[in-house]
Order: C-alpha cells, then structure tokens, then sequence
C-alpha cells in the first residue's frame, strides 16, 4: 500500500486537487499515469517475465535499467507539463520525483538505500506545502517510520539505509519546493 510507486501515482492526484480542484486533478491524474502508472505496468510485466525478482526490484543488480526508464519518463512527463502550461505547483510536484531519482538513484547503485523511505518522507514534505503542515507532520513522521520499519522487519534494509533514504527524500523535496515555489 505504501510502496514508492502507489505513493508516486497517489500523491499528485490529492496535490492537483486540494490545489486546483477538478483540473488540478487532471493535472495530477497524467503525472500519475505517467509517473507511476507505465513504471507499475513495466514493474509488474518484468516480474512476470523474469526481469525482476519481486516487484519491490529488491535485487540492487536489476535497478539501474528501471531507474533509467522512470527517470525517462518524469523528464517527459515534467516536459509535457511545462510545454502545457500546467499549475506551478503540479511541475514542483513532479520535479520533485526528479529531485529524489537524483539522489537516490546513483546511491542505489552501490549501496541499497531505501526508495520507500525516500518516498514517502519526500510525500510528506511535498503535503506540508500544501495542506496544514502540523497536523500533515505528526501523521506523515508516523507513516514514515511504520514504513522504514517494516522494511527493518522485512530484512530489506537496515535502520542506516532507512534513515538515509527518509533524509535524502526529505531533503530532495525541501530543495525542490524552495527552488520553485
């Protein structure tokens, strides 16, 4: 339920429509398609044939294809929206992704920080700007750690790679919306 790709296709959707309403939602509804969406589909399609071990890609080695693809798409993606003429706020959202895959992606490729972690701090962040930030921290902090710690139970990270992916998505986020908002 929390996995980057459900939190990548949910979070432009509430972003566009507490923004923007009804358009705002339209908005948000073609980042999250492209976004999240073609990356589920590829997800899902290379676990079935093989590709990928499991569809959380927790093989570190099987990575760096996707991450390029994503990385692919959120720049036409984020392209489509500027040519467009979509709300700043819905371009901040989705340079955001781009921000975190930044961070992240060349760290996954020689030690195995925590996507979910990432995103789901940097949803947090990314919510604060848009919604009343106290009550959004005291509900995001709990998503966050209940999120790192059943990758700990789980035994697909460790509390170091938890940590670093939640200040790497936090922190990603921050610099982006202090960029462009």
């Amino acid at each position: 339920m929390f996995a980057p790709m459900w939190i990548v296709m949910g979070l432009p959707l509430v972003v566009g429509a507490v923004t923007s309403g009804w358009t705002g939602f339209g908005w948000g509804a073609l980042a999250a398609g492209l976004c999240g969406g073609v990356p589920a589909v590829v997800i899902f399609g290379g676990v079935r044939r093989g590709w990928f071990g499991d569809w959380h890609i927790g093989e570190r080695s099987q990575r760096p294809k996707l991450v390029a693809v994503i990385v692919a798409l959120v720049v036409l993606t984020l392209a489509l929206l500027m040519v467009l003429g979509a709300p700043a706020v819905m371009v901040a959202s989705v340079a955001i992704m781009l921000a975190t895959l930044a961070v992240v992606g060349p760290i996954t490729l020689r030690w195995k920080i925590s996507f979910h972690s990432a995103v789901a701090a940097g949803a947090v962040v990314m919510l604060t700007a848009v919604l009343p930030a106290a009550p959004v921290l005291v509900a995001g902090a709990v998503a966050v750690a209940l999120i790192g710690w059943s990758r700990i139970v789980l035994g697909d990270h460790t509390v170091r790679q938890v940590l670093a992916g939640a200040a790497a998505g936090a922190a990603a986020t921050a610099a982006t919306l202090t960029a462009l908002l």
